[in-house]
């Protein structure tokens, strides 16, 4: 009897679920993308897989394209192209009408109630994969999850079955169904992948927009809590709870972030010029004999764009500041033979060798992909068949020599076009790049915790700052601060133009004032926009769709000093948070071993000493000097 579509439902759907088959001949696939799938075909829950190439004739995600198809270049390419975890997705309107394709060699198709055992583990590189056994003892293929969500599959499955673990082995778990009349075991409880809430983040990365307004904001408490730990020094409190015991208040491991604290006024300060003199602070053997003044200036207002090959380097790291001339010579020669041992290495895979290396083949194929899109409208990298853009793939796939096991990730396109574009030259733009990475290659990890932490970092700076816009945040389901994770992935790279980039880059490198500066910009643009937030009584969905509207519309230099404002109010409070301290990397135990609420370090409190900054604690425009 044919299947009609009111027999159908789709429960569950996930895209780059990859089955790895045991071909081993050279025109055999060894890893075949595909879709996973919880549906209900006459009320019968099912779990299915099918591959990618099935689904022409059903819906897809679809991505927004700024460059044209088949490889050529569109005419009207717009600027400001995002990779895929940063743009609006489509679904076409009859995806729930259209039933699964049938079944070719792989693909299958098992009835929860069949589920016997689920198996989980880890690839060597953090990927997560599943095996699953049906009652009748058949394993199926192993299924790898390359963007994330065994942890949303597990969820949705859980409205159908329980999951227990093996009490003889902790990977093991096996499946019952629901007991009428029972309690169903929490799903959080099972503790069944170490990154809790992980698969969500990479889901958010992957394609933020969809997740958001494709019903994100109903699991807002599940994102929260997987952001902010049990230990979060958070408290969430409604509006209309105003005046009403907090119901953590008296918990241990608790800092109330606005309980009382009176931060005083904020300083104004002022911009400097850029940095347009270079000879003067070498020596004659060409060290440089004050690099706390260059890193100053270059705080203060940046490098004058002849000088910024040069420094940039030292910045990054790729040369010394204490190395001479002759040293700094000896140093691009070995670099420069390291670079390209790297470089011959992905060159000499053939074709035959990459198909039984999906990971190469993997990175290979995301790099051509992003750099068809990364800032072409540049002229640098504007235009078919530019040079600019062979350097930009060849620097990527030669970083996946040198740091395999992280590899390309989307979103390192972004960080080295700037870099490429200033050296102009490949060697050099791959150390400097390596020096970037050593600061945000966290950033970019698998398990996203460095993330999760810096969101959290944020909402306690954000928190004692403007209590009253986190409160109004919270009550909008928008206290996770999700809408930041682009700003504070890839530097902001896509919210200011590309000239103030280099700039705001060249000031963050500087590592000044304190740790986390970029938190602190990040909470100089949210204060930009607590009247439009607040005004205007954004839901959770709006509140994204706005901040991710200022892309371009935002004055660098506002931010910057509004970011250097925040940290002198805040190291001026007497009775600053200790978190709050910790985040700034300025917090130090009393030297009785008891915690110092207003304890700081020796550099910060040489800081308050110069004159400069009681200059800036004043009416004063010009600013303080950072030692």
């Amino acid at each position: 009897m044919e299947q009609t579509t009111e027999d159908y439902k789709l429960i569950f759907e996930k895209e780059g679920v990859y089955l790895h088959t045991n071909a081993r001949r050279s025109n055999q696939e060894t890893t075949i993308p595909g879709f996973i799938r919880i549906v209900e075909r006459a009320g019968i829950p099912a779990l299915e897989w099918s591959p990618l190439e099935q689904e022409s004739g059903s819906a897809t995600v679809i991505f927004t394209k700024k460059d044209g198809e088949n490889g050529e270049e569109d005419s009207t390419f717009e600027p400001g192209y995002e990779p895929d975890w940063a743009v609006i997705s489509t679904v076409k309107k009859d995806r729930e009408q259209v039933p699964v394709k049938e079944s070719g060699q792989w693909a299958f198709s098992l009835p929860l109630s069949e589920l016997y055992s689920l198996r989980r583990a880890r690839f060597s590189l953090g990927r997560n994969f599943l095996v699953l056994t049906s009652r009748g003892g058949h394993p199926l293929p192993a299924l790898h999850f390359h963007r994330g969500g065994t942890r949303e599959l597990l969820r949705a499955m859980h409205r159908y079955i329980n999951l227990d673990q093996s009490p003889v082995d902790g990977r093991l778990f096996l499946a019952y169904p629901h007991e009428p009349g029972a309690l169903p075991q929490s799903f959080d409880k099972l503790h069944l992948f170490d990154d809790a809430g992980s698969d969500l983040v990479s889901r958010f990365i992957h394609d933020p927009y969809a997740t958001t307004f494709g019903g994100f904001s109903k699991v807002t408490n599940f994102f929260r809590a997987a952001l902010r730990p049990p230990e979060s020094p958070f408290v969430h409190r409604n509006p209309q709870d105003a005046g009403m015991p907090s119901q953590s208040d008296d918990e241990p491991g608790f800092e109330l972030i606005n309980c009382g604290v009176e931060l005083g006024p904020r300083p104004d300060v002022r911009r400097g010029p850029p940095l347009a003199k270079w000879e003067e602070f070498l020596d004659p053997e060409g060290r440089v004999k004050n690099p706390e003044k260059i890193k100053e200036l270059v705080f203060r207002g940046g490098i004058t764009p002849s000088l910024r090959k040069e420094i940039w380097k030292f910045l990054l790291g790729f040369y010394p500041w204490n190395s001479t001339t002759k040293e700094r010579e000896d140093m691009l020669r070995v670099k420069t033979d390291e670079y390209f041992r790297m470089k011959v290495q992905w060159k000499s895979v053939s074709e035959e060798q990459e198909m039984r290396n999906s990971l190469l083949k993997g990175y290979r194929s995301l790099i051509e992909r992003d750099v068809n899109r990364t800032d072409r409208q540049n002229t640098f990298f504007s235009g078919n068949d530019n040079p600019g853009l062979t350097l930009l793939h060849n620097v990527l796939m030669t970083y996946c020599m040198y740091n395999f096991d992280l590899g390309y990730v989307q979103g390192m396109s972004d960080l080295l076009s700037p870099i490429l574009f200033v050296t102009q030259n490949e060697v050099e733009s791959f150390w400097c790049l390596t020096g970037f990475m050593e600061l945000v290659h966290q950033n970019f990890e698998e398990s996203q915790e460095a993330m999760k932490q810096q969101l959290l970092q944020l909402s306690i700076l954000l928190k004692a700052l403007d209590p009253e816009l986190c409160d109004f945040l919270d009550s909008q389901d928008s206290g996770s601060l999700c809408f930041c994770f682009r700003w504070l992935l890839i530097w902001f790279k896509r919210e200011f133009a590309f000239e103030d980039i280099l700039t705001l880059w060249e000031v963050m490198w500087t590592r000044l004032p304190c740790d986390n500066f970029h938190l602190l910009i990040a909470c100089s643009i949210l204060e930009s926009q607590r009247g439009e937030l607040i005004g205007s009584q954004h839901d959770f969905n709006t509140i994204l769709k706005h901040i991710n509207e200022l892309t371009m519309k935002l004055d660098l230099q506002s931010v910057l000093r509004g970011a250097e404002a925040i940290y002198l109010q805040l190291i001026q409070c007497k009775e600053l948070p200790v978190k709050v301290q910790q985040v700034l990397g300025i917090y130090a135990p009393s030297s009785s071993g008891t915690d110092s609420p207003d304890s700081q370090t020796s550099e910060t409190q040489h800081l308050l000493d110069q004159p400069q900054a009681e200059t800036a604690a004043s009416s004063s425009s010009r600013g303080p000097t950072y030692p």
